[in-house]
């Protein structure tokens, strides 16, 4: 597939079939993502595979209240055979930059203007999301509730050291999602209202 059509054809799906993914699909995904830029080569993150039934089964168990009714999007989520979940690793950062090299003599998180752990292992969950649309199939990317962090932590032996910072649901597309997304309902901002040149509020030169 052209790298426009991924990007074009890519959207969170929130249903899908009950055709098992080819796990060399979700290998490819997840080297991928490990391709992400990240900031002093520090690589702060880490990708928890579910894809087995019971694994995928415990994560809706965790993150749902005993006896909760599903409504149509749980539905649809919970049919996906495979979670990925993306974690990243403040620790990892602050280590690296106090490193001979990075010049820093301490891990004082104040240094950071922002919090380059998460954004880089958001920048590698898009390369999941986009792989998985180059091999015809469907992701979704949803946060985690911060109540139910612990509990997801603990089914999955997840390390203090790293962070959740939620759940890529991957599968084969139905001929229809049984859940219409935000997309349906909200047109898409124009380029020109988001794209600036030059300074804020400026288009670019005709």
């Amino acid at each position: 597939m052209e790298f426009q059509d991924v990007v074009n054809r890519r959207r969170m799906v929130r249903s899908y079939s009950d055709e098992p993914v080819d796990p060399a699909v979700v290998d490819r995904a997840v080297r991928n993502a490990t391709r992400a830029p990240s900031a002093g080569f520090s690589q702060g993150w880490g990708f928890l595979v579910l894809d087995r039934p019971d694994d995928v089964r415990r994560f809706w168990e965790v993150t749902t209240e005993p006896g909760e009714e599903p409504d149509e999007w749980l539905r649809g989520m919970t049919a996906a055979p495979v979670i990925v979940i993306p974690c990243s690793s403040k620790a990892a950062y602050l280590d690296r930059y106090a490193e001979p090299d990075k010049g820093w003599a301490d891990r004082d998180e104040a240094r950071w203007p922002v919090p380059f752990w998460h954004i880089d292992a958001g920048m590698a969950t898009l390369l999941i999301l986009q792989t998985v649309v180059d091999e015809g199939l469907g992701a979704c990317y949803f946060g985690i509730p911060p109540a139910y962090d612990a509990a997801v932590r603990a089914a999955f032996d997840i390390p203090d050291r790293f962070d959740p910072i939620g759940a890529v649901t991957v599968g084969h597309r139905p001929e229809a999602d049984r859940v219409a997304g935000s997309p349906t309902r909200r047109p898409r901002k124009d380029p020109a209202e988001v794209i600036h040149h030059g300074r804020w509020g400026a288009p670019a030169d005709d």
